[in-house]
């Protein structure tokens, strides 16, 4: 029988497919800009904030120690696939491992001007301190003061808007070409290692190669 090794954990398992889940609804709601389009971006955001600490302190194989690796170690990776003898890694191998950085720092980035955008609208957390700013003003009533405030609000929105929807636009169309290109390249690594990865993702498990020397 295959010796089968356990590669991820249900943490990290539950974190991927609701990642994938919740970026297709917050992709597929984004130009209708409701609350369903909003929970699931919350729900991205958090998500992330768990993927990094989880990468820190979380099981060896999905640990960003284990598989975001330097050039020479993803260059070997990518000269032994071409020379027909891919070395195997039972996680992330190096180019997957870059990808997976990638992934995240982009979804990060996205999510940050979305939260910009509905500040703008006076939503969020980050629309906390310009709201603060309008209640002292018109608690201490102040009226010349609330209005210049919500003038100058207006003015910087108006101004800000229109190229923050454009890169989180731009953001969300990058993400998805991503998406796209690792599932692409999950598909060519199972092939090369005659392994099923998306299966692997929900069992947990993978068969490694007889030749494979677990340290």
């Amino acid at each position: 029988m295959p010796r089968k090794i356990k590669v991820w954990d249900i943490a990290t398992r539950t974190f991927h497919w609701s990642l994938v889940v919740c970026f297709f609804v917050a992709y597929a709601t984004g130009d209708d800009e409701n609350m369903l389009h909003i929970y699931s971006s919350y729900m991205i955001i958090g998500l992330l904030g768990f993927r990094l600490i989880w990468g820190t302190i979380g099981p060896r194989y999905v640990r960003f120690s284990n598989f975001i690796l330097g050039f020479k170690a993803t260059l070997a990776y990518l000269q032994s696939i071409l020379l027909g003898r891919p070395v195997y890694y039972p996680g992330h191998n190096p180019l997957g491992g870059w990808m997976i950085l990638l992934l995240l720092v982009t979804l990060t980035l996205t999510s940050w001007t979305g939260l910009e955008l509905y500040a703008q609208q006076g939503k969020g957390p980050l629309a906390s301190t310009e709201s603060n700013l309008l209640q002292t003003a018109h608690a201490n009533g102040k009226r010349g003061e609330s209005d210049e405030i919500e003038e100058r609000l207006e003015r910087e929105n108006e101004k800000g808007q229109e190229w923050l929807e454009e890169l989180h636009e731009a953001l969300a169309s990058f993400n998805l070409l991503l998406v796209f290109i690792h599932v692409a390249g999950v598909i060519l690594a199972g092939w090369l290692h005659n392994e099923n990865l998306i299966k692997a993702m929900w069992t947990g498990y993978k068969t490694p190669p007889n030749d494979f020397k677990s340290d």
